[in-house]
């Protein structure tokens, strides 16, 4: 008995181990695997009435500056601006001493008088000795001879109105005058030098109006045009804008540098001065409407500007084509519509068709 006990033992843990054994060995279901989300984040592309523009930098000059020299010799005997001084056109900035040519005008006056003198005996007596030769009571000699001296009285005459002129023209000189409305720039002279005719004493600017000399890049001439709209700032009034217009364009490409100068002229307010360095932004066209992004979501690959467009989660490799830049904005001419969501952050990481995570 304890024989059979024994072997139906056995043989019920054979069994059990069989079992046990088979059903170690199938093979388990592998869960399904989430697909990885990479987090991003997207704006939608825009339409925007945009102005086409090229910015460069520039400097403010005067518009109109000028040296004024003495005309004539002598000592400055009062100097009526300094500088910073404001001035008018005609107004009298300084003057020489005129003693000298006063008395050179009294000198030319009485020679003046004397000539006049003598070409009204001369003529009377011309007048007496043609009368005289009409009846052959002169000879031909005596006419000649009046005749010959009347021409000379005449020539001197007309010499000392000449010299008379001259003489006042000098003593005119001695008042330096300003020939323009502006500001003293500099003075060079002070009341009690000797100047002599071409000394420089003062130099004006003309502030109301300025030229504002800048340059764009030579990709650029096409765009550019006399009479477009310039806008500048400058760091002492960041909060202000002002403008002007362009009123030059020169004829040269610098060889060292590939730009072209341009000139504009800008109104002054008061506030700008010359010599300033400035902010430019050059209109080329009038505004248009166009699609842009920002700039953060663009991606290079040698050749090519790609973007990431957002579809149902879903990332999809665009290659566009871009336009001008607009501060943080670019215009897309090919590539993107408007309201496409494109991907602004966490780009880097995607690829076509990933699965993305857009963060609110």
């Amino acid at each position: 008995m304890r024989t059979k006990s024994s072997l139906q033992l056995s043989i019920f843990f054979c069994l059990f181990f069989a079992v046990f054994i088979a059903g170690g060995c199938e093979k388990k279901e592998a869960p399904p695997r989430e697909e990885r989300k990479i987090n991003v984040s997207v704006q939608a592309a825009d339409k925007k009435s945009v102005r086409p523009y090229i910015e460069s930098i520039g400097t403010l000059n005067p518009y109109e500056e000028v040296i004024i020299s003495a005309e004539v010799d002598g000592i400055l005997r009062e100097t009526r601006v300094d500088e910073g001084s404001h001035v008018s056109k005609g107004m009298i900035l300084s003057v020489v001493d005129d003693k000298d040519y006063i008395l050179e005008v009294q000198k030319t006056e009485a020679v003046l008088k004397q000539a006049e003198a003598t070409l009204e005996n001369t003529r009377l007596e011309y007048q007496r000795k043609n009368a005289l030769y009409k009846e052959q009571l002169v000879t031909q000699q005596q006419f000649d001879d009046v005749t010959a001296r009347l021409s000379i009285a005449e020539a001197e005459l007309e010499r000392a109105k000449a010299a008379l002129s001259l003489s006042k023209q000098r003593l005119s000189k001695t008042v330096i005058r300003s020939p323009l409305s502006g500001v003293v720039k500099e003075k060079r002279a002070s009341a009690g030098e000797h100047v002599r005719g071409g000394t420089n004493i003062f130099v004006i600017i003309r502030k109301d109006l300025l030229k504002l000399n800048f340059t764009v890049s030579e990709r650029d001439i096409g765009k550019i045009k006399t009479g477009q709209d310039v806008i500048l700032s400058v760091a002492a009034f960041p909060e202000r804008e002002f403008k002007g217009k362009v009123n030059v364009i020169h004829p040269s490409v610098d060889e060292k540098t590939r730009t072209l100068q341009i000139e504009a002229l800008i109104p002054n307010p008061g506030v700008l001065k010359p010599g300033m360095f400035v902010n430019v932004t050059l209109f080329t066209d009038l505004s248009k409407d166009v699609v842009t992004v920002p700039i953060t979501s663009l991606l290079y690959e040698g050749m090519l500007i790609k973007v990431f467009v957002v579809e149902n989660n879903t990332a999809n490799e665009r290659i566009v084509k871009v336009g001008q830049r607009y501060g943080e904005l670019m215009e897309i001419t090919d590539g993107v519509k408007e309201g496409e969501m494109v991907v602004i952050r966490g780009q880097h990481n995607l690829f076509e068709g990933g699965k993305v995570n857009v963060a609110r």
